[in-house]
C-alpha cells in the first residue's frame, strides 16, 4: 500500500511539474493582453482569443506558418520514403556489417546542427536553392532520417517474417507480400515515425534560421523577433509550436515507448 501511494505521489509530481509550465503558457496565451502584464497571475484568468489573434494576424506569421506545413509535410514524405525501406533491410536481411550500419546510422546524430548546416547552406548557395522549403526540408530530411531508420526496423522486426513467406508460398511476390501482408500490420508505427519526422522538422529553429533569410519558417520567425516582440506575442507563438508536438505524442505513445507492440 505504502508503494502505491509513493508511486502515484511522485507520479503526480512529475506531471505537475511538467504540466504547470504549459498551465501558465496556456493562460498567457489565450488571456486578454492586459492580464499579461498583471502579477500575481490568476489561477483562473477570463480566457480570449485576442492574444492568439494578435499573433496570427502579425505581418509574415500566416506564412511563416504555412512553409512549416511544408518543409514538415516534405520532410516527412522524405523520411518516410527512404527510411522505411533501409528499415526493412535491417529488419528482414542478414548481411555483413549489419550492426555496424546500425551505429553508423546513430553515430550520425552525434555531429551538432551547425556542423551540418553551414556546409548544406554553402551548398545550397551554389545551387540557387538557398532561402526555399527544398533547402530547409533537405536538412530536416538529414536530421530525421536516422531516426525513421531505426523506429521502422524496429517495427518490422515485430511483425513476424513467417506471414510474408506464407503470402510467398501462396504466389506472392516479395513486394506484393510486403503491401497486403506486413504493411498493414506495420503502418501504425510507420506512421508514429513519419510523424516523428514531421514534428521535429515542424519545431526545428537552428538550421531553418541558417538556411532561411527573407522566407523563413515560424520557428525562424519566432526566433529573428523574439527581442522586439511584445509578450502576449511570445506566449502565442510558444503555445502555437508547443500543442502539436504534445498532441502528436499523446495519441503515439504507444508506439514511441513501446515500438515492437506498434501492430
Amino acid at each position: 500500500m505504502r508503494r502505491a501511494v509513493l508511486r502515484y505521489t511522485g507520479a503526480a509530481l512529475l506531471a505537475a511539474w511538467v504540466l504547470f509550465p504549459m498551465y501558465l503558457l496556456t493562460i498567457g496565451a489565450f488571456s486578454v493582453q492586459s492580464a499579461i502584464y498583471h502579477y500575481p497571475r490568476d489561477i483562473l484568468p477570463s480566457l480570449s482569443w485576442g492574444t492568439m489573434r494578435f499573433f496570427l494576424d502579425s505581418q509574415g506569421v500566416p506564412t511563416a506558418l504555412g512553409r512549416s506545413v511544408i518543409v514538415a509535410a516534405i520532410t516527412a514524405a522524405a523520411s518516410a520514403a527512404l527510411g522505411i525501406p533501409a528499415g526493412y533491410a535491417l529488419a528482414r536481411y542478414r548481411f555483413r556489417g549489419r550492426d555496424a550500419y546500425r551505429v553508423t546510422i546513430v553515430s550520425t546524430r552525434a555531429f551538432p546542427v551547425v556542423v551540418l548546416s553551414i556546409p548544406l547552406a554553402v551548398f545550397a548557395l551554389q545551387w540557387g536553392s538557398y532561402d526555399t522549403v527544398w533547402a530547409v526540408a533537405f536538412m530536416h530530411t538529414a536530421l530525421t532520417l536516422p531516426f525513421v531508420v531505426l523506429i521502422s526496423s524496429s517495427v518490422l522486426t515485430a511483425v513476424p517474417a513467417d506471414l510474408e513467406e506464407a503470402a510467398q508460398v501462396f504466389g506472392c511476390s516479395r513486394p506484393a507480400a510486403f503491401a497486403r501482408v506486413t504493411l498493414p500490420l506495420a503502418i501504425p508505427g510507420l506512421a508514429a515515425a513519419g510523424g516523428f519526422a514531421l514534428l521535429m522538422s515542424y519545431n526545428e529553429v537552428f538550421a531553418a534560421s541558417v538556411l532561411t533569410l527573407e522566407r523563413p519558417t515560424l520557428p525562424a520567425f519566432v526566433l529573428n523577433a523574439l527581442t522586439s516582440s511584445p509578450e502576449p506575442y511570445k506566449y502565442a507563438a510558444a503555445w502555437l509550436l508547443m500543442v502539436p508536438t504534445f498532441v502528436f505524442i499523446f495519441f503515439i505513445r504507444r508506439y514511441i515507448l513501446g515500438v515492437g507492440r506498434a501492430r
